[in-house]
């Protein structure tokens, strides 16, 4: 139900465009948004943007990652500039929201960004 595309192998110093597509019936989308899994670490929130343009940012992407998302087409992109090396992950599209009064949350497939130095 979700589709990620994007990713890749950048320089440091260089942008990424990462882009998810919901297919959703009955379902009421919450929030859109993207995680990252390093090798070793936990999966982390990186952006996430709420059906009214509230976003959310991981700290340590503040100022180089811009979430955007458009609720006519159910798809969120996330622009990934100035990228460094420990940016370096997979990447999981995610979306939460409620379908029958339950509340529900989907992940896709990961998409590889890797970044040199």
């Amino acid at each position: 139900q979700l589709q990620a595309s994007g990713g890749g192998l950048v320089q440091a110093g260089g942008s990424l465009r990462l882009s998810c597509a919901a297919s959703v019936t009955r379902f009421r989308i919450g929030f859109m948004g993207w995680y990252r899994q390093a090798p070793g670490k936990q999966r982390e929130l990186v952006a996430r943007v709420s059906t009214g343009g509230m976003t959310n940012y991981a700290d340590d992407v503040k100022g180089r990652f811009t979430m955007s998302r458009d609720n006519t087409k159910n798809t969120a992109d996330l622009q990934m500039n100035s990228l460094k090396p420990e940016d370096t992950a997979v990447y999981y599209c995610h979306l939460d929201g409620w379908a029958g009064g339950k509340f529900k949350n989907y992940w896709g497939q990961g998409t590889q960004v890797t970044v040199s130095s």
